[in-house]
This record gives structure tokens, sequence and C-alpha cells, in this order.
């Protein structure tokens, strides 16, 4: 498992050597910048998809050995349960994006009234503050999940 993070550091840093390269050195002739940039990003993508699945090849083989191990040490922690945690992290996450975006639509549209009318600010508070309201949601749905546990 560390030979596919060494791997994927490698491909990381070659591409901020290269990249710092060509912005002190770029070439100007564009034939030859598309054929060199294309032939570099291809080998970058293979490396990188080949290391990110040999972390998740590797990492599952080192989770079932563990999960192996636990079981017979008879540890709390079953697959189930796992999932059930995830399950119960996802109302938090998917409520939080949500949240924002709404916060960022309708925030951006208060501003835009505030700027014509000012007098409107109160009333424009109150529907940011209820597009906020959605992360709280998720953060009541996850509390209550996990007092099902």
């Amino acid at each position: 498992m560390q030979g596919f993070i060494y791997l994927l550091g490698f491909s990381l840093l070659g591409l901020f050597i290269i990249g710092g390269y060509f912005h002190l050195r770029p070439i100007h002739d564009p034939a030859r910048a598309r054929r060199w940039w294309r032939g570099s990003l291809g080998a970058n993508l293979v490396l990188g998809v080949i290391g990110l699945l040999g972390l998740a090849i590797t990492g599952m083989q080192e989770a079932m050995a563990a999960g192996e191990a636990a079981a017979a040490g008879g540890a709390d922690i079953s697959t189930g349960l796992g999932l059930a945690l995830l399950g119960i992290g996802l109302p938090t996450g998917l409520a939080t994006i949500g949240a924002g975006i709404a916060v960022g639509t309708v925030g951006a549209a208060a501003l835009a009234l505030i700027g014509e009318k000012p007098e409107m600010f109160g009333r424009t508070l109150i529907f940011v503050g209820l597009a906020e309201g959605i992360a709280i949601y998720g953060l009541v749905v996850t509390i209550l999940l996990l007092g099902k546990i």
C-alpha cells in the first residue's frame, strides 16, 4: 500500500515541478506544446488511476484483514454498524451542501435587492435564515438517527 502512496506522491510532485518549469519557460510552438501536454497529461492520468485503484484494492484487503482480526478478538464494530454510521453522516453532509447552494443563491439575490432598496434588509434576512435552516434540519436528523443505534 505504501508503494501506491509513493506512486501518487511522485505523480503529483512531478506535476508541480513540470508546472513550475513551464511557468518559467513556456513552449512557444503550439504544435509542440499540444503534443507534449497530451503525452504528459495522459501519463499522469494513467499513473493516477493505477495508484487510486491500487490504494482501493490494498486498502480493502487491509480492512478485511483487520475485520477478521477484530472478529477473533471480539470487537464491537461490525460491517453493518460501520455502514449505519456512514448512513447517519449523510444527512448532515448533504443538507450542508444544499444549504450552501441555497444561501449562495438567496444571499446574492438579497444583496442585489438591498442595493436597490435598503429598507428591505429585514425581509431578506429572514429568507437567508430559512435557507440556513436546511443544514440544521440535517443535523437534527443525524442526531435522531444516532439515538436509534
